[in-house]
């Protein structure tokens, strides 16, 4: 995966399909943590250097890699090889949209146009 436009489309497909391939999941993963990531930064309004940034985020995008995984029945090989792809693809992704800057500062620039919180919400919502 190496843009935007794949990680959305592997986001979505992901959410649709059955069992997938890890490069579709892992670009599933770092799709949504980095979406996780912006809704959690923009929230609390902080600045964050970049090396704490993609820290924060690789662990995002394992930790979605591992959900993903768990529905979509992948073996321990498999796990760890999407969680390190899924890591790398959502650092690229960072990068292409705040790599230039200093640091990742919710206030001096908005997020990528697909990182659309209100077009996640049905993923993220909870019937109980």
């Amino acid at each position: 995966m190496a843009d935007w436009d794949s990680a959305r489309s592997n986001y979505q497909e992901v959410h649709h399909e059955g069992k997938l391939s890890h490069e579709l999941i892992a670009g599933a993963a770092a799709f949504a943590g980095i979406h996780e990531f912006e809704k959690t930064q923009r929230a609390k309004g902080g600045v964050v250097n970049h090396e704490l940034a993609k820290e924060i985020l690789g662990s995002l995008a394992a930790a979605e890699a591992d959900k993903l995984i768990e529905t979509k029945g992948r073996d321990a090989w498999d796990r760890e090889r999407t969680k390190r792809e899924a890591k790398h693809n959502a650092e690229r992704l960072y990068d292409q949209q705040y790599g230039n800057q200093d640091q990742y500062d919710p206030y001096n620039q908005q997020p990528h146009p697909y990182v659309n919180h209100e077009e996640h919400r049905h993923h993220h919502r909870r019937d109980d």
